[in-house]
């Protein structure tokens, strides 16, 4: 059998992860086994960053709603029933929109749910 060479896959590899480990302090961007771990390490936290992002967003808009609804002598789970009661189809990023660029508006929206 003929002996097969991989040191120009291996070299890619290498250089793909040194790459990705860019910007890292010390030896964790120079050496590739120390980088390979952290490498990977960074790509698990960013992987489960993506899914927090979402609901940390969701908790923000949440208490945004509920404060610019209290300001309007309602809390946030009767605004919430009223408004699926009513029919109104706005997300809560859309109503915390509201509440923070438009305060009279959101205020007026309260008026005609009451």
């Amino acid at each position: 059998m003929t002996r097969v060479k991989r040191g120009s896959v291996a070299r890619k590899r290498r250089k793909r992860v040194l790459k990705l480990a860019k910007g890292y302090r010390g030896s964790h961007s120079k050496l590739f086994r120390i980088s390979k771990q952290q490498v990977m390490k960074a790509l698990r936290y960013s992987y489960v960053g993506r899914k927090r992002k979402k609901r940390e967003f969701r908790r923000l808009w949440i208490c945004r709603i509920n404060a610019a609804s209290r300001l309007n002598n309602l809390n946030y789970s009767s605004f919430m029933y009223m408004l699926k009661k009513a029919n109104i189809g706005l997300n809560r990023k859309m109503l915390a929109q509201m509440a923070v660029l438009d305060p009279h508006g959101f205020e007026d929206l309260v008026r005609h749910l009451t």
